[in-house]
């Protein structure tokens, strides 16, 4: 049997969409079905390695859309030996805006040039993650590339491949209205939604 029948195959038993390809949808399936209840079951720390549960107070912040797509991403590293976790994902106005002034009025290292709302990170479809040796954070690795490329097959748009400020450990996940829209127009939506109190997936 090849490796696209057995993933039909599971995908089927799931309920999901078969297509033969383990992406976001299935591993938000499987993670629902198996890893959540193994976690919900035990003592804190004893179902998930070191650094799951901060990666999961993080991914608690994102919209429900993009919370599987980051599970599904800290899994597809790890098959590919690569560890992960969720570092950063939803941010306020407020909170971006402090981000913004670091490196500029206040002490640090200029981290980004988005200020608060114009950011994905301040509509819960963004998301930063750090490659892990051990319990040793890399701030640079080329392994970020790697899980840049594992992104891309989950449907998620990585900070990598940004032209102006590349962004290696972001990832974010475009809604289906934004698809022809360049960044600019779909965050002018992002925040016209934000104030009106419009979903950002429908």
């Amino acid at each position: 049997m090849k490796i696209e029948e057995m993933i039909a195959a599971v995908q089927k038993k799931l309920g999901v969409e078969v297509d033969g390809r383990a992406g976001p949808q299935t591993w938000g399936a499987i993670y629902a079905l198996i890893v959540k209840p193994t976690i919900d079951g035990l003592p804190p720390g004893e179902a998930i390695d070191e650094g799951d549960p901060r990666s999961e107070r993080n991914i608690a912040t994102l919209l429900p859309e993009v919370q599987p797509q980051a599970r599904a991403l800290i899994q597809k590293a790890a098959q590919n030996g690569i560890r992960i976790k969720i570092i950063s994902g939803l941010r306020t106005f407020a909170e971006q805006d402090a981000l913004f002034a670091q490196g500029r009025t206040a002490p640090g290292d200029i981290v980004t040039n988005s200020r608060g709302g114009f950011s994905n990170h301040n509509f819960g479809i963004a998301f930063d993650v750090g490659v892990f040796e051990g319990t040793k954070y890399l701030r640079e690795s080329v392994k970020y590339r790697a899980v840049g490329v594992l992104g891309a097959d989950l449907g998620l748009e990585w900070g990598g491949n940004w032209k102006t400020f590349k962004d290696q450990p972001h990832f974010q996940l475009r809604p289906s209205w934004a698809a022809d829209l360049t960044e600019r127009e779909m965050l002018a939506e992002l925040r016209k939604r934000h104030d009106e109190g419009t979903p950002v997936f429908s």
